[in-house]
């Protein structure tokens, strides 16, 4: 069990005061037998009517409504939440799923078809041939299969940070041999459905213990890598164990450290943050992100 506090700080700046359409905020996780959300506030510059709602997906969504315009948008997200997790995930995971292949049963099929579709099918021949390079020896086990599929992204490709909207189509990812954290999870999360498994694209934020006083890194002595922004990862529907967090740009499987804000089909289903405003003569100035996640317990 750890307790963490995440400040996600965002502010929009422009050259002269502009009006502000409605803006669509995810930033506050919901309530789960993994996680349980202690404290939460979130504070809007200039001032906003706040309207929460659940998307199709059962996310918390604010939408806020402004009445006076200004030169800068600032949204401060503040959250104490509280993680659960395993200290060896992946031997108590292999002990309840079982072999690959495998079939959904007819009811987990109907729920899960939107899922289980890839989202670039014009993709899948080189999703196959990295594959069958990537995992020659496929593993008659499940967790094992998903296990070597994460080591093959974090091994095999480069990171690195890209600050445009979104992201990579698996053979572009493929062709460059580097990518995002968001670029990794949806590869791997379209690996996986042509695997035949059920995957969501995940948002939210990554604790790194590298950050602590007393130096702790990961197990390979590596720092975390996606820190300090939003981060992103994929869910895997495991029959036996149900949806299970497997982060390739960490090599992270249903880690502790994984801090959940939403899941979606789709990656552009996930924007933190989405609005529009009344350009007119203004210039947007530019856009400042500040991400903190801090273990308190």
């Amino acid at each position: 069990m750890s307790t963490f506090r995440v400040r996600h700080h965002t502010t929009y700046s422009y050259d002269r005061p502009v009006a502000f359409g409605a803006h669509r905020l995810m930033m506050r996780p919901r309530d789960g037998h993994d996680m349980r959300l202690l404290d939460s506030s979130l504070t809007v510059s200039p001032p906003a009517d706040v309207r929460w709602e659940f998307d199709a997906f059962g996310n918390s969504i604010a939408v806020l409504s402004f009445h006076h315009a200004a030169q800068r948008l600032t949204v401060r997200s503040d959250l104490t939440v509280r993680r659960y997790g395993h200290d060896d995930p992946i031997g108590r995971l292999t002990r309840h799923t079982g072999p690959y292949p495998f079939a959904y049963d007819r009811e987990e099929s109907i729920d899960l078809a939107p899922l289980t579709a890839l989202l670039f099918p014009d993709d899948r021949d080189a999703l196959g041939a990295w594959l069958a390079a990537g995992i020659p020896t496929v593993p008659g086990e499940t967790i094992a299969l998903l296990d070597a599929l994460v080591q093959a992204i974090h091994a095999g490709f480069a990171y690195s940070r890209r600050e445009t909207a979104g992201v990579q189509s698996p053979a572009e990812t493929i062709r460059l041999g580097s990518g995002t954290c968001r670029d990794f999870a949806v590869l791997f999360m379209e690996a996986a459905r042509h695997l035949g498994f059920a995957a969501r694209f995940v948002t939210g934020y990554v604790y790194d213990p590298s950050a602590d006083d007393d130096g702790v890194r990961q197990a390979d002595g590596a720092a975390v890598r996606g820190g300090g922004a939003t981060h992103a990862w994929a869910d895997v529907f495991v029959r036996g164990a149900g949806w299970v967090e497997f982060d390739p740009t960490n090599r992270i499987i249903a880690g502790r450290n994984l801090i959940r804000i939403a899941t979606t089909r789709n990656p552009a289903q996930a924007l933190p943050l989405s609005g529009t405003f009344e350009r007119g003569d203004a210039s947007f100035l530019g856009m400042e992100v500040q991400v903190d996640v801090a273990r308190v317990t």
